[in-house]
């Protein structure tokens, strides 16, 4: 096992495979990257378009020389300098960089979705085996203080006995028109589906995640409906399932690009015995407790939020919210620091940091759900 390119005190030198500036989620990596000097992105191949690629290493701040025509120009002349790559292509695009940089001896860092097919999912994991490589994924939301509170809330007892939860992930993308009237494009790769719909590992794979990361629970059933209301329908659209879990414990997931009113109502409530908490992303900062006698509790991270109120969410006072790119940010300590540890012992391990294995049973169960509303009926989770 190769040493880090950068001491532990360094900056870790990075490589982006995608995410270039016409890229929404390239630009958040990147703005996270710079707000704790834990990384420098020193090397890239941004786009298969050329002017794209070179406008994004300039806008990016990477030399002419170290941007790259191809993802193997890439590995082939970088694998020895750098300390991760982060894959940033769409998902259907993730397979053949990821696998190759396993290859090439390079740590690797995802953005979810994993990959878009179970079959790719297994070759991941197979790599991982090989190559002892390391894999960590981005799954942000849960890099919010807030959610890293509310886990910490339910973990406490103060909810009592998880009963039910809602995991709910509405937009409004493929129903919204311009001011002409004319509908919005998404970018081609949102349209295209196949066995696991699109709209489940852009958002399903969020929610699968993100109650993981609160409860630890794993689903036991899923019964599902999908249809497709927006202005493509050649791809589902929206997405209602019904999952159980262990205890008797019920989950409620819905998810869609077709609810108007909704940019991103990211909502998570946890129902106890006791109190129920609620989290909205549009209100990142802010925990709603509503306990059992009727009192009803705003958690805010000026106030009760042990979690929250720790030093490393600390960039900003209370009262100032932090957000989507500081999540990511916050991720990125963590990987920061499961890096170093990979590095120095050769395996790693965190609450907050998630490789293949998590991402491969989310692909389980996005395709469990899928099928689940195709045949009509519950299925079982494998």
């Amino acid at each position: 096992m190769t040493e880090l390119v950068s001491s532990p005190t360094a900056l870790l030198q990075i490589g982006f495979i995608g995410g270039g500036i016409n890229s929404a989620v390239g630009r958040a990596h990147f703005g996270a990257i710079q707000l704790d000097g834990l990384y420098h992105l020193a090397a890239g191949c941004f786009s298969r378009d050329a002017a794209t690629n070179h406008d994004s290493a300039r806008f990016y701040g990477v030399a002419p020389e170290r941007t790259y025509p191809s993802v193997d120009a890439m590995l082939a002349a970088e694998a020895g300098r750098l300390d991760a790559v982060v894959i940033l292509t769409p998902t259907s695009d993730h397979l053949q960089p990821l696998l190759a940089a396993l290859q090439a001896g390079l740590a690797v860092i995802c953005e979810k979705a994993l990959v878009a097919r179970l079959d790719d999912a297994h070759q991941v994991q197979t790599a991982l085996e090989q190559t002892q490589g390391f894999l960590a994924m981005t799954y942000n939301y849960t890099g919010y203080p807030a959610l890293r509170e509310m886990r910490a809330l339910l973990n406490r007892g103060r909810l009592g006995k998880l009963c039910h939860l809602r995991a709910d992930m509405p937009q409004e993308g493929f129903l919204r028109q311009d001011l002409q009237g004319k509908p919005m494009q998404p970018q081609a790769w949102r349209l295209r589906d196949s066995s696991i719909p699109t709209v489940h590992l852009d958002l399903g794979t969020h929610l699968h995640q993100i109650v993981h990361y609160l409860t630890g629970l794993q689903g036991e059933s899923v019964a599902a409906f999908h249809a497709s209301y927006g202005h493509f329908p050649e791809v589902v659209d929206y997405v209602n399932a019904s999952v159980t879990y262990p205890d008797g414990v019920h989950g409620s997931f819905t998810f869609g690009k077709t609810m108007l009113g909704q940019r991103n109502g990211l909502q998570i409530i946890l129902y106890g015995d006791q109190a129920s908490v609620t989290w909205l992303q549009t209100e990142p900062e802010l925990l709603r407790l509503c306990h059992k006698d009727g009192r009803i509790e705003i958690l805010d991270r000026g106030g009760d939020m042990p979690v929250a109120a720790q030093a490393r969410y600390g960039r900003f006072k209370s009262g100032h919210p932090t957000g989507y790119v500081e999540a990511f940010a916050n991720l990125y300590i963590d990987i920061h620091a499961c890096l170093h540890a990979y590095r120095r012992d050769g395996h790693w391990q965190s609450d907050e940091v998630f490789s293949a294995d998590l991402a491969c049973r989310g692909l389980v169960f996005l395709q469990t759900m899928a099928d689940a509303a195709r045949s009509g009926q519950r299925l079982l989770l494998q």
